[in-house]
């Protein structure tokens, strides 16, 4: 199924601030245990950010640091071939809260290694043009746009519609939903579609 959003930009931010100790997450294992990163967090100098990263409590988190922390549950050799998407996405540009999954898109037409058993993350193939995905601090995450109409269409009753809204209200993004509608609209034999397009159309409302 071909979603391609026409609108979208591309963008390259590997810009990765950083904190006096050298970077901006600690993950278990690399500088402390997850005991020793755990009890930090008690003591108020950490927060977990996602999976086992944490970030420092007087950091401000930005989608940078947000989709570097998520990428950091993808094995290693796989991260240049998937992006951030679904609630992920959302979740890295501040729009959604962060989901007990990394949500991940793969195109169908790239050859891509399953995820180890157990992993936190759960991967969809699916079909992605060339302006649908963009990268943050090196790492890919499906463009605003994108996000938009995957949340439309395949997000949870919980948190698709505040997700939407805030997409489309946060002017850094220019994430309009009419482009989305549009696109949702020219697409065939999408489950759910209806259901996607009522969506939008609560959003574009309530914005």
């Amino acid at each position: 199924m071909s979603q391609h959003l026409q609108g979208a930009e591309s963008t390259v931010d590997r810009a990765e601030p950083v904190t006096s100790t050298g970077g901006v997450l600690f993950r278990a294992n690399d500088i402390f245990s997850t005991v020793e990163l755990q009890a930090m967090c008690i003591d108020g100098l950490l927060h977990r950010v996602c999976g086992e990263s944490y970030a420092r409590a007087d950091l401000k988190l930005d989608p940078v640091s947000r989709a570097q922390s998520a990428i950091l549950c993808v094995p290693e050799p796989l991260r240049p071939k998937v992006a951030l998407a679904r609630q992920s996405a959302a979740w890295v540009y501040g729009c959604s809260s962060l989901p007990g999954s990394v949500n991940l898109v793969t195109d169908h037409r790239r050859r891509t290694t399953a995820l180890p058993p157990f992993s936190d993350a759960l991967m969809h193939q699916v079909t992605l043009g060339p302006c649908d995905v963009t990268v943050l601090g090196g790492v890919g995450v499906t463009s605003p746009l994108r996000t938009a109409l995957d949340v439309a269409v395949h997000g949870h009753e919980s948190w698709a519609l505040p997700s939407l809204i805030r997409l489309a209200t946060q002017p850094s993004l220019g994430c309009d939903l009419v482009l989305v509608v549009r696109a949702l609209e020219a697409t065939r034999r999408v489950p759910g579609k209806n259901r996607a397009l009522a969506r939008l159309q609560t959003a574009l409302h309530s914005g």
